[in-house]
């Protein structure tokens, strides 16, 4: 049994190797290979067998992966974990460089709800995917990553800047995000410049590339930090950490070898809402549990029984309390990092948990001998909200929404505690066991 160190050290190499949400489809796509899982193709007629391992995969982004247990599927239902693969950040634009100044800029728009201040001094590059044609004249898709700094986001100096530590570092989107990238060359354009960038990373012909996708990371590679190394920093803790425990649980021996059903449901774009084709609240899921039940049992209402026996956990990281901003808080709810699990709750359902399922996995969690605890939000500020109650609501499950505590979320560089990814592997283990 891998020790918690060992366990974050592992994601953490998850995580550095996942600069992108189809990086992390990819990372995932690796590791359900490695323990014999078969990928089947939504275009195809799917053929399952009780005990058999499978993943399908949409649109490089979002992945479901599923194992078929022994028992009447009917009976005990589906055992669902739900978390998501994108993090908030920076994408680039279509038009990608700026010449202004003797200087060339990148183009960024703003994915989702970062917080800007911390993507400057930071050694930034690119990664994700392009669309090019191929050697038959057919569209395909490759996936870039730029290893080395390629970009960066200077701060304006104090002396420029005189109140920046009284009111906070502010950047004006539109114009004070685009990257430092280069200097101006006046013979070449600055749109064939980056399609020769894309060449010389991709080895495909620039005037073969299409399109991108393309999003800003660091290039800092995670670490443990703090006394005893009980803390762990690194980017995308939201929400590739509940990812990583997730399919860690799904791939340990008794979970691979038991009687469940068992779905690990990895979601693009929960950052920016949900509302696309292989977001939560599109048709990925619905369609991948309906054909698994017609798959195995036949039954006209079968899979609507199935669905009536069936539980969902969404798994996203939750709010640790901060104790250099006590008022951020609500007083008797204060969520303290290596202290377990939280349970996430939300009496307007902006989180899936509600009595009944909070119960079950209070009760998962005691089985497991791990602790836990619960979180409501301050009472003056707005609530964010996950995957689950989408999720829940356009398939009538039962769920509950919890995650393992971190810092600074949705900031680059992001922190939490080395006890909770451990507590919430052993929880999610018990939760695909029981």
């Amino acid at each position: 049994m891998m020790t918690a160190q060992h366990q974050v050290q592992d994601l953490l190499d998850f995580i550095d190797a996942s600069p992108s949400p189809w990086h992390a489809v990819a990372s995932i796509e690796g590791r359900l290979q490695a323990h014999q899982f078969q990928r089947i193709q939504e275009s195809d007629a799917w053929s399952l067998a009780s005990g058999g391992r499978y993943y399908v995969i949409r649109d490089d982004s979002s992945i479901a992966a599923f194992v078929i247990g022994k028992e009447a599927l009917v009976e005990t239902g589906f055992k669902i974990l739900g978390a998501h693969t994108d993090s908030p950040g920076l994408r680039v634009k279509p038009q990608p460089l700026l010449e202004s100044d003797k200087m060339l800029r990148l183009a960024v728009e703003v994915y989702g709800g970062p917080i800007l201040a911390t993507f400057t001094d930071r050694d930034l590059s690119l990664a994700g995917r392009i669309a090019y044609l191929d050697s038959d004249g057919h569209i395909a898709s490759r996936l870039l990553r730029f290893d080395e700094p390629l970009l960066r986001l200077p701060n304006l100096a104090i002396h420029m800047n005189r109140g920046v530590n009284e009111d906070g570092l502010k950047l004006k989107k539109q114009s004070e995000l685009p990257l430092i990238f280069s200097v101006s060359v006046n013979q070449q354009l600055t749109d064939d410049r980056f399609r020769q960038l894309l060449e010389q990373n991709t080895g495909i012909a620039a005037d073969r590339i299409l399109s991108w996708e393309l999003n800003v990371y660091d290039t800092q590679k995670g670490s443990l930090w703090g006394d005893e190394q009980l803390f762990y920093a690194d980017s995308q803790l939201d929400n590739l950490a509940s990812c990583h425990a997730g399919l860690t649980a799904l791939l340990d021996e008794a979970s691979l070898n038991g009687t469940n059903t068992l779905v690990c449901a990895f979601f693009d774009h929960e950052e920016i809402g949900s509302e696309s084709c292989k977001g939560a609240a599109g048709s990925f899921l619905p369609d991948v549990l309906e054909r698994i039940s017609r798959s195995i049992d036949q039954g006209s209402d079968h899979f609507q029984r199935t669905l009536a026996n069936s539980f969902m956990v969404s798994a996203d990281m939750a709010h640790a309390y901060h104790p250099n901003f006590p008022a951020a808080y609500e007083p008797g709810h204060k969520v303290i990092v290596n202290q377990g699990p939280v349970i996430k709750l939300n009496v307007n359902h902006r989180y899936a948990s509600e009595c009944i399922s909070e119960a079950l996995f209070m009760r998962i969690c005691q089985q497991a001998e791990v602790p836990f605890q619960k979180y409501a939000h301050h009472g003056d500020l707005p609530c964010g909200s996950t995957i689950g109650p989408i999720a829940s609501a356009k398939l009538g499950i039962r769920s509950v929404d919890v995650g393992s505590p971190m810092w600074a979320m949705h900031s680059l560089r992001e922190s939490a505690g080395v006890l909770d990814h451990a507590y919430m592997i052993r929880a999610l283990r018990g939760f695909f066991s029981s």
